[in-house]
């Protein structure tokens, strides 16, 4: 609608030349964008090794040395059960920690934090309850769960880890 000197009559438009225009589509995309930049803010980092608060987590990064191809930064989903930090890991996955020339240690990223010296145990005995853990964390699990995961393990950093 075109406009000649009167004063504009909705709330929430401005007068660009003599055409109005509502500013609602750059609000709400404004917001929207807002929005979206918020969710992906960095969380601060936990200050130590806490598993209630990796809970919500959704991934973490352990760090392998290959005999042959040399250190290698692995990416896995985990699981907190009984206050323990624990994952499952995949075929290749799993084949790399078995051959870790610094096992039974592993360096793991999680919370913003690295800690250069983490135990990886092996616990088949909590690879069922790992595993309902899994599908009840991650609803692409429905899927993941049909794939071969033949090491689960239980994460522990030593007593003197900050």
């Amino acid at each position: 609608m075109l406009q000649t000197g009167r004063a504009l009559s909705r709330p929430g438009e401005v007068s660009v030349g003599i055409r109005r225009r509502s500013l609602w589509p750059e609000t709400l995309l404004s917001m929207l964008v807002l929005a979206v930049v918020a969710g992906c803010a960095a969380k601060p980092p936990i200050p130590r090794w806490d598993p209630p608060a990796f809970r919500d987590a959704n991934t973490l990064e352990f760090l392998t040395v290959g005999p042959e191809e040399g250190p290698h930064w692995s990416t896995v989903w985990l699981v907190v059960v009984d206050d323990q930090v624990y994952v499952r890991l995949g075929s290749r996955a799993a084949e790399r920690m078995q051959k870790n020339t610094a096992a039974p240690d592993v360096g793991v990223r999680i919370g913003g934090r690295e800690y250069q010296r983490v135990r990886a145990e092996e616990t088949p005995a909590m690879a069922t309850r790992v595993a309902v853990a899994m599908g009840e964390k991650y609803p692409s699990d429905l899927l993941i769960r049909y794939f071969p995961h033949p090491l689960t393990m239980r994460l522990t950093p030593p007593a003197d880890a900050p």
